[in-house]
């Protein structure tokens, strides 16, 4: 399956400006303006100039939150989206709520796996699908971990929808072990038209409790698709 794209000329858009040279203008963006975000909770704040809110919402980071100042606009980044600025990008600078002192990455590191303990895992996969210059969002309408896309949602449909599997550690899960959950999740995929893309995320005994974990890690990459005995038939 490839991609569907919206309208005519949304191919041509994306071929002209692909996702990579989006990401790199955000990156230099940021990086000029100093830019710096927010804990909060589950999140982080971002406090955007009009061109940078702009890049955001091209390079599909985060989502904007509606204020009432007219020259500054909020985006608000999921932990993922947020450390890969952080830390794979070296352009955001994030700041604690209670003390407003930047974090460094170890601090950083540690306090999202506090929020949530499976975020290694995650951002393993969401940085696996950026690093190849997906368009990653949430996926949780669909009932899945993240949907890629190749360009931006504006331009194309996404293609595929991801679900994370931990394979070690405290984190290793059951999902899609039992095969009524694969059965009803790739049929879920197949009436949206998208393909299922399993993530297997294995830490090989890493050290969670620091960033350079990350190096240890390897990823599986599997697709699952319903075969259509139509497609064998003879004619």
């Amino acid at each position: 399956m490839g991609p569907r794209w919206k309208g005519k000329g949304s191919e041509a858009k994306a071929l002209a400006e692909p996702m990579s040279k989006i990401v790199q203008q955000l990156q230099s963006s940021l990086i000029q303006s100093q830019t710096h975000g927010s804990l909060s909770s589950c999140s982080v704040l971002i406090e955007a100039e009009p061109e940078q809110a702009h890049l955001l919402n091209m390079a599909c980071f985060g989502r904007p939150i509606v204020t009432v100042e007219k020259d500054k606009q909020w985006y608000q980044l999921g932990f993922e989206e947020a450390f890969y600025l952080c830390y794979s990008l070296k352009c955001l600078q994030i700041v604690g709520v209670e003390d407003n002192c930047a974090k460094n990455e170890e601090e950083l590191w540690k306090y999202m796996i506090s929020k949530r303990t499976e975020f290694p895992d995650f951002y393993n996969a969401y940085s696996h699908l950026r690093m190849k210059n997906w368009a990653v969002r949430p996926g949780s309408q669909y009932g899945v971990d993240f949907v890629a896309y190749h360009h931006h949602p504006a331009l194309v449909h996404s293609e595929y929808a991801v679900i994370v599997v931990s394979e070690s550690g405290d984190n290793a899960n059951r999902r899609l072990r039992v095969w009524s959950d694969l059965e009803g999740t790739i049929r879920l995929c197949g009436s949206v038209a998208k393909t299922l893309l399993v993530l297997t995320i294995n830490s090989n005994g890493s050290d969670l409790g620091f960033p350079l974990c990350l190096e240890q890690y390897s990823i599986e990459e599997r697709t699952c698709t319903r075969w259509n005995p139509e497609q064998s038939r003879e004619e």
